[in-house]
């Protein structure tokens, strides 16, 4: 499973938390306790509301809800009628747009969330920009847990719901859909429209 080691899409350097990713070899061994986390170790920072914390030179714009356990990093921006959902970690100098919905997600420092988007249940990478209406989906028709296929084996997460892990500075074009348990490579470049699903290594060029 090293294709999946967490380590192989995102770097935690200047996130900060880095030691609460770097004690985890699988996306899907960080996701189940994001919440206790933020509730255990966020109390140096700005409470806004009920385990709300924030950073320096936050901007929270007009009628976004935020339900926590949330962290918002130094200088990370939340646009207009955003929903930030319990269970997330948004690093420094991200911007969320307009409508975006983010829910049990970390997103890591300098990355871009446009508007009209949903990441659910995911692991985004430093540098990464989503383009406008793309769906970060995190549950199967079936109820079945969500696995991930690397080459001729298929392998289970243990969870239900399970989104995308997409790798530092990777670009995913507009109202394109990752399915559960997409992997996307560090600088993967997605064109729009596209349904993404499966393992993809670095520097893929996905349409």
């Amino acid at each position: 499973m090293d294709k999946l080691l967490l380590s192989s899409f995102i770097s935690v350097n200047d996130f900060p938390f880095p030691e609460f990713l770097s004690q985890y070899a699988y996306a899907w061994e960080v996701l189940p306790v994001i919440a206790r986390y933020i509730e255990n170790n966020c109390s140096g920072y700005e409470q806004i509301g009920e385990n709300i914390f924030v950073g320096k030179n936050v901007v929270i714009e007009e009628a976004s809800k935020i339900i926590g356990p949330v962290f918002i990093g130094n200088n990370s921006k939340i646009g207009h009628a955003a929903y930030i959902r319990p269970a997330t970690i948004i690093g420094e100098n991200v911007q969320i747009g307009h409508a975006s919905e983010i829910k049990n997600s970390i997103i890591l420092n300098n990355s871009s969330i446009a508007h009209l988007n949903y990441v659910g249940d995911s692991v985004i990478g430093t540098g990464v920009n989503i383009a406008g209406g793309v769906i970060a989906a995190n549950w199967r028709f079936d109820k079945r847990n969500v696995s991930i296929k690397s080459e001729d084996t298929r392998y289970d997460t243990g969870l239900e719901k399970f989104g995308a892990v997409i790798g530092d500075n990777a670009n995913i074009g507009v109202n394109t859909v990752l399915n559960p348990g997409t992997f996307l490579g560090r600088r993967s470049i997605v064109f729009p429209l596209t349904l993404v699903s499966g393992l993809h290594s670095e520097d893929s060029v996905i349409k």
